[in-house]
């Protein structure tokens, strides 16, 4: 694994100094004074673009349940300059038409100071535009390449999770030297699914290997098995990736297709987020491979910062919640939140942020943010933000289901993951 050394600074030196300094202030002051004194301010509104409902609902709970951790953390920790965060949540649906309106909302009957936490990328796609026009700082935790692309906008930003381009750039050796070439793929027939096809199709062939067929499975679809017997007889490997509330029913089903004879299999954790790998009909999933975006069950090597993540979000060492070990969270992207939450906060503490105002200049704090140390504030891992893009980039995660559980087999460097610049945003006016 390529070792890199990050510096522990996620601005300018000046803007660092300057929060050391504001963070010195008020650890001089008693605690109680600190609270009071953040009390006393208007609150720092987050407007909360979660999926409650529709296909992402699995999704939006952890998301919520990780965000008001954060937040909890932050507030406890005296707040963002001295002001405490308010969540204002609003519910989208996981629908691009609902998610344009509660971005309106956000701005105009909420009066947020920034709206954060959309995953789903055609509905992150739907959204954005509006965030734009309003001038409303729009920090998605998604994975889509639409941010890195330049289709969106410069109020549009990616600083707490990777996106697909750079995941399956890093994965496509992996597979093709220990897996096999001949690739099929299988994945959800919107905006996500398309950037898987595009990219992990460019990034095989690279490795000399060729996608003999691609499958694109509606995302509401129940059932599953008439589309498998498009899969080609020569496959070595199935590439599948696939969302919603029927992704057991589709793991399952792909078992019963192939009975004990069947291709190596390689999954994206989509395929069984908050799912139970434990559930009956998944036992032919032993020895096959996933990629994940933060390794589920706590492994061997666990870092101090995951220990204290997953307790504060209230997540057993296999990835459960810890007050009900049948709900499982979606582990592998919803560290996105906390981390998220964390580079807005950096980000206002060093633009000085003090109000609707100042939105263009926390634009640029965050744009000015290069590397990011390992630490509780990115819990995952070590990252670098790429402020042209507005993409962070980090370190990618293989497991192999091992006697029923995920445990780690390769783990990226952040240089694995990295590629050209496709656009600038920071040319585009604020």
């Amino acid at each position: 694994m390529t070792k890199r050394d990050f510096t522990p600074s996620l601005t300018t030196r000046r803007g660092a100094l300057k929060t050391m300094a504001g963070a010195a202030g008020a650890a001089s002051l008693p605690l109680w004074a600190r609270y009071a004194q953040a009390q006393t301010s208007e609150p720092i509104k987050i407007g909360f673009q979660v999926h409650r409902t529709g296909i992402g609902a699995a999704y939006g709970r952890w998301y919520d349940r990780t965000t008001q951790a954060a937040v909890k953390m932050i507030n406890d920790g005296g707040g963002i300059n001295g002001r405490m965060i308010e969540i204002v949540a609003e519910d989208d649906g996981t629908d691009p038409k609902r998610g344009a309106e509660v971005v309106e909302k956000f701005a105009t009957q909420h009066n947020c100071d920034v709206a954060f936490g959309t995953l789903f990328s055609h509905v992150v796609i739907g959204s954005a535009p509006r965030a734009g026009e309003l001038k409303l700082p729009y920090f998605v935790v998604s994975e889509g390449h639409h941010v890195a692309s330049g289709m969106l906008n410069r109020y549009t930003l990616q600083p707490g999770i990777t996106d697909v381009k750079s995941q399956v750039q890093a994965m496509a050796p992996y597979v093709a030297n220990n897996l096999g070439k001949k690739v099929t793929m299988i994945f959800p027939d919107f905006a996500f699914g398309h950037d898987h096809r595009d990219y992990f199709t460019a990034a095989i062939e690279a490795q000399g290997g060729e996608v003999l067929e691609h499958i694109a499975i509606p995302p509401t679809e129940t059932s599953f098995t008439k589309y498998f017997p498009k899969i080609p007889r020569d496959t070595e490997v199935i590439y599948h990736v696939m969302v919603g509330p029927a992704v057991l029913t589709f793991v399952k089903e792909l078992g019963e297709f192939f009975g004990p004879s069947r291709p190596e299999l390689f999954g994206f954790i989509d395929s069984l987020e908050a799912v139970d790998i434990a559930s009956p009909g998944l036992e032919f999933l032993e020895g096959t491979y996933f990629w994940e975006g933060n390794p589920r069950y706590a492994q061997a090597d666990q870092s101090e910062f995951d220990k204290a993540y997953r307790a504060a979000v209230g997540v057993d060492e296999n990835g459960a919640s810890v007050s009900d070990p049948k709900d499982i969270s979606t582990y592998a992207h919803m560290f996105g939140c906390w981390e998220t939450l964390h580079v807005l906060k950096a980000g206002m503490e060093t633009a000085g942020y003090a109000g609707p105002d100042h939105r263009a200049k926390l634009i640029e704090a965050v744009e000015a943010m290069t590397d990011m140390p390992h630490s509780m504030e990115h819990p995952q891992g070590a990252k670098v933000f790429n402020g042209k893009t507005h993409q962070v980039f980090g370190h990618q995660y293989i497991t192999k289901v091992t006697d029923g559980k995920l445990m780690l087999v390769h783990t990226t460097s952040i240089e694995d993951t990295m590629y050209p610049d496709e656009v600038d945003y920071t040319t585009q006016a604020l």
